[in-house]
């Protein structure tokens, strides 16, 4: 079983688009908005070193940004 987290916001429209596409790929997710949640957005900086969202990680291999190809790829190892 895929394990994927999306760090949001509430205004990223890339953020929705992600989500989107997660939706109608009927692959299930968890979102973390790091707006209301700022331990989880130092969290994403220490980690990743990026300050955008969205970030997702699936299977503990980060994807900054709306990049719906590595995010297949992503779930298929």
């Amino acid at each position: 079983m895929n394990k994927v987290t999306v760090y949001t916001t509430t205004q990223c429209p890339y953020c929705v688009m992600l989500k989107n596409f997660l939706s109608e790929q009927d692959i299930p997710f968890q979102e973390v908005n790091v707006e209301t949640n700022p331990d989880m957005m130092q969290k994403l900086v220490n980690t990743t070193g990026q300050m955008g969202v969205p970030q997702t990680e699936v299977n503990g291999q980060w994807i900054v940004g709306f990049d719906p190809n590595n995010i297949k790829k992503a779930l298929k190892n």
